[in-house]
């Protein structure tokens, strides 16, 4: 976990110490429980350490200017991460877990961008890196040279290598005809796995083969929709996909192997909330696993059978509980008050009612300015969980809407998939109605609404503020896609297939789409003022398109500020982040309650932007995270 910084923020004024805190459970040693890695603070960078559970030692193993996130540790306590550059770009390497020489995991790799990593019994290793067009799978032995063993276009994942190295797993889009492919290790394809009809995703093979061994007895996990529900899935060589019908939700789920048998950890996200269960394959039993009402951001089985998990709610920071109760290694959390009232509403609309969870200052004198939070992805949603800019906001006498509007997860396939009003404006349109139905109860001041989102949920802000101009008094956007058809032309394969996926063609193919859900088509329109904090490095919401909307601004006179952090779109030192929040929310305070203050009229009638009326096809239900801007 990640700190850096002083104190929470004060309530009643605009926060002045900040805490920038990433909990973390610990990677396991499948082959010594007691020993593990994570990512943690360093100065205020986040980086890998060592930890041995029996000691109760610490050390740190790597030490990069701008922080390491992505780490693993082996069998043979081999500690892995991903050493890369602004631009995500980079290798993995390896150093034995007490210390040593640090080495590459395969020599002789080309830079790329991480897409799995998998080691097998004996230091058999499969590392996938993405490039400008495509997937690579590199096969050897931990240390030694590396040879591609499978070429794929497009966006692709490897997803799991087999316990014995002998079959490797490839996903790509959920919805596709080869959403998973199983190839052995000299590149031939075993199995093509088809998503068409709603969706498949991969989620790695079992720890130790069952059965009689060799390839027919190693065991690759699915989950795939059907219908209106997810249900996890299984196959083997020769035996092909095996539905467990008996084990299936009715909204999103992901699941993961235990160290030892046919069981599974299944997670579902329901209605901004968590649900553990244990599946047992072999008896067909789905047992829930106990805990508090919240969210639980990670969960992992250990050897002995008990569950380790990442709780909290929205007045509690993430820390690590087990369903045992005996307390897991990390697990100490910061001990802060969370102030404010913490309560949910559900507001009527077309595809069914819009969840949003709601913090209110406590005892305020007046109707306090309100703030809507907005999540990106387009594929995930926001939780019943803590957030640290929902903690200042709060602390600094604001109100937070936290709003999962139509596309997001957690609400079952039909709510991801209703777009009917188009790519962004849907969004949009759920925004509105919520802001609508707040004012109406009377918790909030009409006059002063603002807008603060990331990525995905700083390009919807910025469509907001174009095509809804009268309704904000103010916008944060932070790394937000901004010029649709510029960040197709200029962004990573994954996200030109999601662009794809979500407006049914290219630019070149379906322009008017395109122009009609990109904010700077509107930009001439905004009226409230605008933070926007960019990325010099980004390759996901990249800085090209970010300053076409801002000359837009300009040329049509729209006041606004700039921040540009030099880092890619996910950063990894604290200081960038608490930089940010220190601006938006003094910008927020002088724009929705001090001497900037302009105030939103709520007669604003609503926008139809005319360049095609055409409905985009809906993303596939549950297309895995790292497709996403987020």
């Amino acid at each position: 976990m990640s700190t850096t910084g002083s104190s929470a923020p004060d309530a009643g004024r605009p926060a002045s110490g900040y805490r920038v805190y990433r909990p973390v459970l610990p990677e396991v040693c499948p082959g010594d429980p007691a020993l593990m890695v994570l990512t943690g603070d360093a100065g205020g960078r986040c980086e890998v350490f060592a930890l041995d559970a029996r000691t109760g030692r610490t050390r740190q193993v790597t030490d990069r200017p701008r922080g390491t996130l992505h780490c693993a540790i082996d069998a043979d306590a081999a500690v892995w991460w991903f050493d890369e550059d602004e631009t995500g770009r980079g290798r993995w390497l390896h150093q034995d877990f007490h210390g040593g020489p640090v080495r590459p995991g395969l020599a002789g790799l080309p830079a790329g961008t991480p897409r799995g990593l998998a080691v097998g019994a004996g230091g058999t290793v499969a590392v996938g890196l993405g490039d400008e067009s495509g997937l690579t799978v590199h096969l050897g032995r931990r240390g030694g040279p590396g040879r591609p063993a499978v070429r794929t276009e497009g966006h692709a994942v490897l997803c799991g290598l087999s316990p014995d190295g002998r079959l490797l797993a490839v996903t790509r889009s959920a919805s596709s005809d080869r959403a998973v492919t199983v190839h052995t290790a000299s590149g031939e394809t075993v199995a093509e796995l088809s998503g068409r009809g709603g969706g498949l995703w991969a989620l790695g093979f079992a720890p130790a083969a069952p059965g009689s061994g060799g390839d027919g007895g190693a065991e690759l996990l699915l989950v795939r929709q059907d219908g209106d529900r997810y249900e996890t899935a299984t196959w083997r060589a020769g035996d092909g996909v095996r539905p467990h019908r008996w084990c299936s939700f009715d909204t999103e789920i992901t699941a993961r192997w235990y160290p030892r048998g046919r069981r599974i950890l299944v997670r579902q996200d329901r209605r901004g909330r968590s649900l553990l269960f244990t599946a047992d394959l072999d008896r067909q039993a789905l047992t829930p696993v106990p805990v508090p009402r919240g969210s639980v951001l990670d969960a992992v089985p250990r050897p002995d059978g008990d569950v380790h998990y990442l709780w909290t709610d929205t007045a509690t920071p993430p820390h690590a509980r087990s369903a045992s109760g005996a307390p897991p290694p990390a697990a100490e959390a910061p001990a802060v008050r969370v102030p404010g009232r913490h309560t949910e509403l559900w507001t009527p609309g077309p595809d069914g009612d819009v969840h949003t969870l709601l913090s209110l200052p406590e005892r305020p004198a007046v109707r306090p300015p309100l703030v809507m939070l907005v999540h990106g992805g387009p594929a995930d949603h926001d939780r019943d969980a803590y957030d640290p800019t929902v903690h200042s906001l709060v602390a600094s006498g604001f109100a937070v809407a936290r709003v999962n509007y139509r596309g997001s997860t957690g609400y079952g396939p039909r709510w991801r998939a209703a777009y009917g009003q188009g790519v962004g404006l849907t969004q949009v349109a759920d925004l509105v109605s919520v802001r609508a139905d707040v004012l109406a109860r009377g918790l909030a001041d009409p006059g002063a609404v603002g807008l603060w989102g990331t990525s995905w949920g700083g390009y919807l802000v910025l469509l907001a503020l174009g095509t809804r101009p009268g309704l904000w008094s103010a916008g944060v956007a932070v790394k937000p896609l901004a010029d649709c058809a510029t960040a197709h032309r200029t962004g990573t394969p994954a996200l030109r297939a999601l662009d794809e996926a979500l407006f049914g063609g290219t630019p070149d193919q379906v322009p008017e789409l395109y122009a009609r859900s990109s904010p700077v088509h509107y930009a001439h329109r905004v009226r409230a003022p605008l933070l926007m904090a960019a990325a010099l490095h980004d390759v996901k919401c990249p800085p090209e398109q970010v300053r076409t909307y801002l000359a837009a601004l300009r040329a049509s006179g729209v006041r606004h500020e700039e921040m540009w952090l030099d880092s890619g779109h996910d950063g990894y030192l604290g200081g960038d982040h608490v930089a940010v929040l220190r601006r938006a929310l003094g910008f927020l305070d002088r724009e929705l309650r001090g001497a900037g203050r302009t105030t939103g009229r709520d007669h604003d009638s609503p926008s139809r932007p005319g360049r095609g009326q055409d409905r985009p096809p809906a993303p596939a239900a549950g297309d895995r995270v790292d497709h996403e801007r987020r």
